[in-house]
């Protein structure tokens, strides 16, 4: 089982924005906070860029409360704690890809805090979101969690165009930068 600070002994940030966040999640750790919790401001979500190899393609999921093209992913399950586990669960609820593993080698390539507004549910918090690359041999497999939340398999490039989101867009460049060392 793979561990929250495992994974983050290894992660490397890739500027200083991202240095902050990844100080903000060790100090939350060190002082014992769960950080799977949703009753914090600040908790850990699981985010993956899911690729089809062979195209080259990336699978979008519309979010009708964000109303914005976004990646898949989410909160962890009571009792879960390994985040890679937790990225193959969000992601095969959400596209129903029975096939999804994790890119060979490839671990965090993303940690972002992304705030997230007030809802009728929830107070305005914060999300530490750790994103992670997943592969499928079966797009045609993709189907949608439920109607309003249609999946798009787009190159990179037109990934990159569809989201609003600048946290999305790096994620997707990076990625995008991981393709192109693994196919040198």
């Amino acid at each position: 089982m793979r561990t929250l600070d495992g994974l983050l002994d290894g992660y490397r940030p890739e500027d200083d924005t991202e240095a902050g966040d990844l100080a903000r999640l060790r100090a939350m750790l060190r002082a014992g906070v769960d950080p799977w919790s949703r009753t914090t401001a600040l908790h850990v979500t699981v985010t993956s860029v899911i690729l089809h190899p062979p195209s080259g393609r990336v699978l979008l999921r519309w979010h009708p409360r964000q109303q914005a093209w976004l990646l898949v992913g989410g909160h962890a399950d009571p009792g879960e704690s390994d985040p890679v586990t937790i990225a193959l669960r969000e992601g095969r609820e959400e596209t129903g890809l029975p096939d999804l593993t994790p890119l060979a080698g490839s671990g965090v390539v993303h940690l972002t805090v992304v705030p997230v507004r007030a809802s009728e549910s929830e107070p305005a918090h914060e999300h530490a979101d750790l994103r992670f690359v997943l592969t499928t041999e079966q797009p045609a497999a993709a189907q949608p969690e439920h109607p309003t939340a249609t999946l798009r398999w787009l190159s990179i490039p037109d990934a990159r165009t569809a989201t609003s989101e600048p946290n999305v867009r790096q994620t997707l460049s990076r990625v995008d930068r991981l393709c192109v060392t693994r196919t040198s």
